[in-house]
């Protein structure tokens, strides 16, 4: 008797307590205090519920602020556009290759192929999840990193690494030898079929390992039946990947092994014509090893500064580099951007957006939109806390090109061209100092522009950080 009375007393309690964190009547009295109903609060009302909160919020006093004039600009040719893809990632790394190669062979509006580099990152990653799934066989499937890698198999966003890897494992063609096909540039409901069938495959080679359902852990086997139980699930995956390469021809076509292509300068007169494999048009356009040649750089406030950091599994490729990245103070990677654009160098820049762009002008500016004014309240996070709460991250890769700066050669705002087609300033956006300061996160730069010292922090042994963590997701 005396324990059925505790049991009740503790429901009692339990409900008590949880009826203290509910809205109650006389909380919700005061909570509709926060709306008086006063003539100008429904003048609000009524203009916010049936119009644009952008529209509203536009800042009329910084209209006309937003200058065009940049002191230093680098130079290029041609407007690119991903179209509904999430592949700014590879046009981005693509431009800042391409501008090199105009200039350095004094071509037109030349464009390297995306959808031929599109065609093998699919390869490649349906490998890495494949291989990823075999490795982590023994684990249950609600392991952390058994779960993401299902919820995560595949898709056409990426990083900087993903063209480093892929281009110098596969060459490059002409936009003209490998043309875009409607999948490529509208990767939905192909990437949609794509994402099933690495998943059931996932489940098979689970399933194949000795796991009972495909969800279990696999028993983990001495070294005998270890061995013959890698090449079981080897063989399987060669068989799957060779569907999988079937179904990305019949998407995005047969990848060229060899093709003829006529070189043109920029007075449109032909120069040559040649016989080229993927490799030999690489060696002779680009030429170097990029791998040996970038640093990456992120600004991100939630760590450390002047140290390494590598996020697992953050790659293209499973022989290919993670995302090994130096996190520096924002001035710092802004003094190398600037040396960079002066010596006529585009960058892989990428940051979050969809943050006080105005869409039809193509401006950034944390001053367009008085959201405070509008709402009658501070929306005051700084970026830590943004990172932090999920509210803020890299988004979106374009190519740095261009910034304005003053007498005291301090930077005012800053120039990027985009992937989104002839979109905001003709194709490029501008951005303010401010903005840049809250909403870039990364920056990939040659080595020459990178000081010793930082460096030298690359001979540290980075810090493991998880494929999950907030900060690195695929841009799009």
């Amino acid at each position: 008797m005396k324990k059925i009375i505790t049991i009740a007393a503790g429901l009692c309690l339990s409900s008590f307590l949880f009826a203290q964190g509910g809205i109650t009547e006389e909380m919700m009295s005061k909570i509709k205090q926060g709306y008086s109903g006063t003539m100008e609060e429904k003048a609000l009302m009524n203009a916010i519920s049936h119009s644009d909160i952008n529209t509203l919020a536009l800042n009329l006093e910084n209209e006309g602020k937003m200058d065009t004039h940049f002191s230093n600009k680098v130079n290029t040719k041609g407007i690119t556009d991903q179209e509904s893809s999430g592949r700014c990632w590879l046009f981005s790394g693509l431009n800042v290759l391409r501008a090199k190669t105009i200039a350095e062979h004094n071509l037109g509006d030349f464009h390297f192929s995306h959808n031929y580099i599109s065609f093998y990152d699919q390869l490649e990653k349906s490998n890495l999840f494949l291989q990823g799934i075999i490795d982590t066989r023994t684990k249950d499937i609600r392991d952390r990193k058994v779960a993401w890698l299902f919820r995560h198999a595949i898709g056409d966003g990426g990083q900087f690494t993903g063209v480093q890897d892929l281009v110098e494992k596969y060459g490059l063609v002409p936009s003209n030898v490998m043309p875009e096909t409607n999948s490529s540039n509208n990767t939905k409901a192909f990437a949609s079929l794509m994402t099933k069938k690495l998943q059931e495959y996932g489940l098979e080679l689970r399933r194949l390992a000795g796991s009972k359902d495909g969800f279990e852990a696999a028993p983990v086997l001495k070294r005998a039946k270890l061995s013959e139980m890698e090449e079981k699930l080897e063989a399987r995956k060669t068989e799957m990947l060779t569907f999988l390469y079937r179904f990305l021809v019949l998407n995005f076509g047969v990848p060229p092994t060899e093709f003829t292509w006529t070189c043109y300068n920029a007075d449109g007169e032909a120069v040559s014509t040649k016989e080229y494999t993927p490799k030999s048009f690489y060696d002779e356009f680009v030429g170097k090893k990029l791998v040996d040649n970038y640093v990456l750089l992120m600004n991100d406030p939630t760590r450390e500064f002047y140290k390494t950091y590598e996020i697992d599994m953050d790659r293209h490729s499973y022989d290919g580099e993670n995302w090994i990245y130096i996190n520096l103070p924002i001035q710092e990677i802004k003094d190398m951007a600037i040396a960079s654009i002066k010596d006529s160098t585009m960058m892989y820049f990428s940051c979050d957006v969809g943050k006080f762009l105005n869409r039809k002008k193509g401006f950034l500016d944390v001053n367009y939109y008085d959201y405070d004014d509008l709402m009658g309240e501070k929306f005051s996070m700084n970026k830590k806390e943004r990172i932090i709460t999920g509210a803020s991250g890299s988004s979106h890769a374009m190519t740095l090109m261009a910034v304005d700066l003053d007498e005291n050669g301090v930077a005012k705002k800053w120039e990027v061209e985009n992937s989104w087609g002839d979109y905001g300033f003709n194709g490029h956006l501008i951005m303010t100092d401010e903005w840049f300061n809250e909403y870039m996160f990364r920056l990939v730069v040659e080595k020459k522009y990178v000081p010793s010292k930082v460096l030298k922090l690359l001979d540290e042994k980075p810090t493991m950080l998880p494929p999950w963590d907030p900060m690195f997701k695929s841009e799009l």
